[in-house]
């Protein structure tokens, strides 16, 4: 499977007093970025994210968010104490205890009371919760976004391969189109070295000709170019992590397009190579999105 390096995937879950939110997304490098944006509370989860990432995704620039979001009424996302009734009721009945013998004694305050050991309960999530809970919701998350990776890549593999269709048949139209330039070229040699030399022997036009011959001859590059579309079907069939493999074959086959340019003598052949060059700039733009 062709992996694409853009991919996009968020998630949320319920937790009671908060709402967990990821989000992760990614775009192109020329290797494997990740970046953290994680509320205070959820930072401790980094490392064992990095490491889960890292086992599933070998390029790209990726950027995960995370952040809890308190419910509506609620005043703290993750810390929030509250009074322990069973305390409060035992301080009170000390105190009533300690009044009985100590009349003058001076009730406590509120924030006294507050500041007694074990008045204020927290009922915030725990560390332990939010690690079971994150993971969870990361790796279910995790799973959505190499998914759409992948869909992003499968769709990238078809338009290189209708792109290298079409550079096949272009292949295709310049083979006929050599010969033909050839024997143009012998007719206006001949007549033109005829004119200057009246006595011209034919060893000298076929000598003229075969000079030419070899100047114009692209079989070699057509080669090439069929060789390199092979070899890009051979990598997309294959599949996994082949975006620099790709990128490589794209410089490949723009040096035979522009060799190709070079040797033309005839309008015909030079339109072809400049779509060739095109096919294989829009192919290129391509891979460079791929894994």
């Amino acid at each position: 499977m062709i992996h694409s390096m853009t991919g996009y995937a968020a998630a949320n879950r319920d937790l009671g007093r908060a709402v967990l939110n990821f989000e992760i997304k990614s775009v192109n490098s020329r290797y494997l970025d990740i970046g953290f944006r994680l509320g205070e509370d959820l930072r401790f989860l980094e490392m064992a994210m990095r490491e889960k990432i890292t086992e599933r995704v070998g390029r790209g620039k990726i950027e995960v968010r995370g952040y809890l979001q308190a419910q509506p009424g609620q005043a703290g996302a993750t810390r929030r104490q509250m009074p322990d009734a069973a305390t409060l009721a035992e301080l009170g009945r000390l105190a009533e205890e300690v009044r009985s013998i100590l009349p003058q004694a001076t009730p406590l305050s509120v924030a006294e009371v507050l500041r007694w050991p074990g008045v204020l309960a927290d009922d915030s999530l725990s560390a332990e919760q939010l690690q079971a809970d994150g993971m969870s919701l990361f790796a279910g998350l995790l799973d959505e976004f190499v998914a759409s990776r992948n869909r992003e890549g499968a769709k990238l593999a078809d338009v290189l391969r209708e792109r290298a269709t079409r550079m096949r048949e272009q292949l295709a139209a310049v083979s006929p189109l050599v010969p033909l330039a050839l024997a143009a070229y012998q007719e206006r040699i001949a007549a033109k070295l005829r004119e200057v030399v009246a006595n011209l022997d034919e060893d000298r036009i076929r000598q003229e000709i075969g000079v030419f011959a070899a100047k114009i001859d692209v079989a070699e590059e057509l080669a090439r170019l069929g060789t390199h579309l092979d070899e890009l079907e051979r990598v997309l069939k294959k599949g996994g992590a082949v975006g620099k493999r790709l990128d490589f074959l794209m410089q490949e086959l723009n040096r035979e397009a522009n060799t190709l340019s070079s040797k033309s003598v005839s309008s015909e052949v030079t339109a072809i190579a400049l779509e060739l060059k095109l096919l294989i700039e829009q192919m290129r733009e391509q891979v460079q999105n791929l894994e």
